[in-house]
């Protein structure tokens, strides 16, 4: 008979952590897409750095953890590195790209990532329940149909790198600088290049006067990095390897086994799952946990602060946008292995090549998505296509010459 006892503790911890999430998200309007917008449209960086502050928090953590060897993030029940596995030595570097992409259009059009459709929801806006089904729908059938293997995975498998074939353990920045310079073990260089990188990210931050005396994005980088590696703290701390020990000799082992920390796209797959197996805790997720404490977080601070505001689509048009918007988060968050926060904080914490791919990827996307959408808005009669030339000009993905627009 499974004992609950350790499992619950942790989901229990993911849904406590979730709620600070969503309550803190709510009141700060933190979110990654309105950073992207924030800088395409009127150049202001406050959001975005406090982004940047909490992935700077995050893998400074990590780093921080690793060293004094408090974490260990090979700790799963299923010999993967972490729930996602981030630094798989699988480096499918096309999926990461696409994936990514696909992920940033999609929060574009669907007015927001994954954690701000359940902070959105929890505050009573309805559109969110559509966007999370969509999502959801999405990343199910990535994750638990042939949609995967048939769209993607035959000829992205070709062109993937796989690190082990040259000794390599891991795809992430310290594995591979041991590799390159010789040394004997990954973890020295783990905790030099992630303290070196979190240093160099603060300083850029915090250079800023304007972003020093802005309280609610700072506040809101510190304590969303913080519960970033607290969320890595429980699962590959001494709690996960409690818990690891625990479910050692079981046939079925529960998904909340395992290195993992916040990340709001598979889990929406994983919650249909859930369902399907008769509410099963077997089958119940750190990351799932965690999108439901979001949400309740998110209501609780509406509630407390009269905030809820119910809100349904006002055109065809706008349900078209979040539905499609939703779809390509399901897809292009399972296929980049995580969304702004699931590899934008937790991804990149663990200095995985992939999770800074996928990132770069999402923040393009995004903002690729965005000025095209304003040039379609400001030249009405000018075709989709001149205005999607002119957007790859503005990203100097194109020369000069081949504008076809004024610029905004």
């Amino acid at each position: 008979m499974i004992q609950l006892n350790v499992i619950e503790t942790v989901l229990l911890y993911a849904f406590g952590l979730g709620a600070v999430f969503g309550a803190l998200a709510n009141k700060t309007n933190f979110c990654v897409m309105g950073a992207v917008s924030d800088m395409i449209n009127i150049g202001h960086y406050g959001r975005f750095r406090s982004w940047i502050l909490a992935i700077a928090l995050a893998i400074g953590g990590v780093a921080l953890l690793e060293a004094f060897a408090v974490l260990d993030m090979s700790l799963t029940a299923n010999n993967e590195t972490s729930n996602p596995p981030y630094r798989t030595p699988m480096f499918v570097w096309p999926r990461y790209l696409l994936g990514g992409l696909l992920f940033g259009i999609g929060m574009t059009l669907a007015s927001g990532c994954g954690n701000k459709t359940a902070v959105r929801l929890g505050a009573g806006n309805l559109k969110s329940i559509v966007v999370l089904l969509c999502i959801a729908f999405g990343a199910y059938a990535m994750l638990f149909t042939d949609a995967f293997y048939l769209l993607f995975f035959q000829w992205m498998q070709p062109l993937a790198i796989d690190f082990t074939l040259m000794d390599i353990e891991s795809q992430d920045f310290g594995a591979l600088a041991a590799a390159l310079t010789g040394a004997d073990e990954p973890g020295t260089w783990r905790w030099v290049l992630g303290g070196s990188l979190s240093s160099l990210l603060l300083v850029w931050v915090l250079k800023s006067r304007d972003f020093r005396g802005d309280f609610d994005n700072l506040v809101s980088g510190i304590v969303a990095g913080v519960l970033i590696v607290v969320g890595w703290y429980v699962t590959a701390g001494p709690l996960g390897q409690e818990l690891l020990e625990e479910v050692e000799f079981m046939d079925e082992r529960p998904f909340a086994v395992g290195a993992q920390s916040l990340t709001f796209i598979a889990p929406t797959a994983h919650a249909i799952q859930f369902v399907q197996q008769g509410f099963a805790m077997t089958y119940a997720t750190f990351a799932l946990a965690g999108l439901v404490g979001v949400i309740v977080g998110s209501f609780l601070y509406a509630l407390v602060r009269g905030g809820i505001r119910v809100e349904w689509f006002k055109t065809v048009g706008d349900l078209v946008n979040h539905v499609a918007g939703g779809l390509l988060m399901g897809v292009g968050g399972i296929l980049a292995m995580g969304c702004t926060v699931g590899q934008g904080m937790a991804g990149t914490s663990t200095l995985a090549a992939g999770s800074f791919l996928a990132t770069v990827a999402i923040v393009f996307g995004s903002a690729l998505t965005m000025k095209y959408k304003y040039y379609r808005m400001l030249h009405e009669d000018a075709s989709g296509i001149a205005a999607f030339v002119t957007t790859l000009v503005d990203f100097r993905v194109l020369p000069a010459r081949f504008r076809r627009l004024e610029a905004l």
